[in-house]
């Protein structure tokens, strides 16, 4: 078997080889190949060698999750065989765009008669193509990102009820082969009734886990997070990597995850398989929490939005259209769109600061790898960061009337008010006061006070199909506030939501759309009778405020 090194590709001159081999390729039929392998790619080529660019294929170790050596068992011959696992994104058989599909590439060496010295070649291969995939470059606008230790152990909570109630069979069919090429160990625990998952995570022992990794609705890991920031060890148990695999109807934050990576949309199943190749890709991101104080009860806390009005009623009433999946939400609009309401009520909130996004040199304190090791320069976990922004958080979107909308008092002073939540377990807030107590000065108070919705958002999607906050990212430091005054007719609100499907919403010129991104907020229904939901859960209706805690937390993104 030939090895070379540091010599250039005789196709295209360009990245250099540095293992070469000649292999007997296992598919519908046998064939001898060339294989080339790079810093960036494995360049498969049949034997004979066919002139440029014909009977050659090209993977980019990027789409690769993970590789492995072995011996078959029984025949006695002295061949080792190497498996690469790749998910490249290609094009749909019946429909336009693009999706990851799984391409298993395997190869028999028999080069040599010790079939010791066979398998043995087999895991350098093997190991190369598992280093050099792990050294491949990610950088993404406003991200930082580092590798997941490896392997990395991950506790795996499945919700069999989530959805359709298919998310069991969809872990089998494809996330536990996934994880398996990938080599990543992982724990299945299915969660039997409601906080479940929230009773475990608060009471578990985590240093048996690098990270913990929700399959279900967007549900289960609000009752994660907030397990975690329950516990007396919170401050490190927040730390705790989490994963997001889509297994329910809305798979809002499965979207924004899909989304952060520059992929073309993808639902369903698809969505499914991007996600979890994002997962054993293994990188970290931060991600922002959202402290939210009740007239009563503990505070909770949220990863991705609340809601009031007709957002809160469509989400809630179209439980009983859960066994159409996503369609449900769909189903909901409609009808409430027949029956449109006005909610009263007080709005106020806290503009984002101009600097939010230098706060504190948090950028340049990031948090530690899933084993709670400091991250490593090596190449295979470089942090990457982009240099800096180009324009200030602070974003008001409006349109014609909304100079008349709200009344902003002077701000008065530049240090924080003192916290509701001082004495608190988790982290204290920093700019609200209690519930009871009128607002700081330096406030937007909305005149209006009738209200068709009001929708917070921390990541840029709503459900698999709506883009209701298109610039959001995982850790901008910013709370994205829309809210739809009363007049608007029942078509141009529909035309609003079918616009929300590709994030063009906030560019209409519906005078009764406002968008402002905002640190903290302040909602006093007046309605006697409503619904007010945090993730897509209800909560207690009443007076309710909310903050955002930047970076608190840490998302596997890949």
């Amino acid at each position: 078997m030939d090895q070379r090194s540091a010599e250039p590709d005789p196709g295209t001159g360009s990245s250099p080889v540095t293992l070469y081999g000649e292999f007997t390729a296992i598919g519908t039929r046998k064939v001898r190949c060339a294989v080339n392998l790079t810093e960036k790619e494995l360049i498969v080529q049949r034997l004979p060698l066919a002139p440029v660019g014909r009977n050659k294929v090209v993977l980019s170790l990027k789409d690769c999750v993970g590789c492995r050596a072995y011996r078959e068992d029984g025949g006695g011959e002295p061949a080792a065989y190497l498996s690469a696992y790749f998910y490249p994104l290609k094009r749909r058989w019946l429909s336009s765009g693009v999706s990851r599909q799984r391409a298993e590439h395997r190869f028999r060496l028999t080069a040599l008669q010790d079939p010791g010295a066979n398998l043995e070649e087999a895991e350098k291969w093997a190991r190369t193509v598992r280093e050099r995939s792990g050294r491949q470059q990610y950088l993404r606008d406003g991200l930082m990102l580092w590798e997941l230790s490896h392997p990395c152990r991950m506790m795996l909570l499945v919700n069999p009820q989530s959805g359709k109630g298919q998310a069991l069979t969809l872990y089998n069919n494809h996330i536990q082969p996934m994880l398996n090429e990938a080599g990543v160990p992982h724990t299945l625990v299915i969660t039997e009734r409601q906080n479940h998952a929230r009773e475990l995570v608060r009471e578990a022992d985590l240093s048996q886990w690098n990270a913990v990794v929700i399959m279900s609705g967007d549900g289960l890991l609000y009752e994660v997070i907030n397990g975690l920031l329950e516990r007396a060890d919170w401050e490190e148990a927040i730390q705790t990597p989490l994963g997001f695999l889509p297994g329910g109807s809305g798979n809002a934050l499965a979207a924004s995850i899909h989304h952060y990576s520059g992929a073309s949309p993808v639902f369903g199943e698809e969505l499914l398989i991007s996600c979890g190749f994002l997962l054993c890709k293994g990188l970290l991101s931060r991600m922002d929490l959202v402290s939210v104080q009740l007239s009563s009860g503990p505070r909770l806390f949220s990863f991705l939005s609340l809601a009031w009005g007709f957002v809160a009623d469509v989400d809630i009433e179209s439980e009983k259209y859960r066994h159409v999946g996503a369609a449900r939400f769909t189903v909901g609009t409609l009808v409430r769109l027949a029956s449109l309401r006005i909610y009263k009520g007080k709005l106020a909130y806290l503009p984002a600061s101009k600097d939010c996004n230098t706060e504190g040199g948090l950028r340049n304190n990031m948090t530690k790898h899933c084993n709670n090791q400091a991250p490593s320069l090596s190449p295979a976990s470089l942090l990457l960061r982009r240099q800096s922004r180009d324009s200030p958080c602070q974003n008001t979107l409006h349109n014609s009337c909304h100079s008349n909308n709200s009344l902003k008092v002077r701000r008065a002073e530049s240090t924080p008010p003192r916290s509701a939540t001082k004495g608190l377990p988790s982290p204290p807030d920093s700019w609200l006061l209690p519930l009871d107590q009128p607002l700081p000065s330096d406030w937007v108070v909305v005149q209006e006070e009738d209200f068709v919705l009001m929708l917070a958002m921390y990541q840029s999607h709503l459900a698999e199909d709506l883009m209701a906050a298109p610039n959001a990212t995982l850790d901008d430091g910013v709370i994205h506030l829309t809210y739809v005054t009363a007049g608007i007719s029942r078509s141009a609100l529909l035309r609003l939501f079918l616009a929300m499907e590709k994030g063009t919403h906030l560019t209409s010129n519906c005078p009764h759309l406002v968008h402002t991104e905002v640190q903290a907020l302040r909602l006093e229904p007046y309605t006697p009778k409503g619904i007010i939901t945090v993730d897509g859960e209800v909560v207690e209706y009443g007076p309710m405020q909310a903050e955002v805690h930047r970076g608190l937390a840490r998302l596997i993104t890949g």
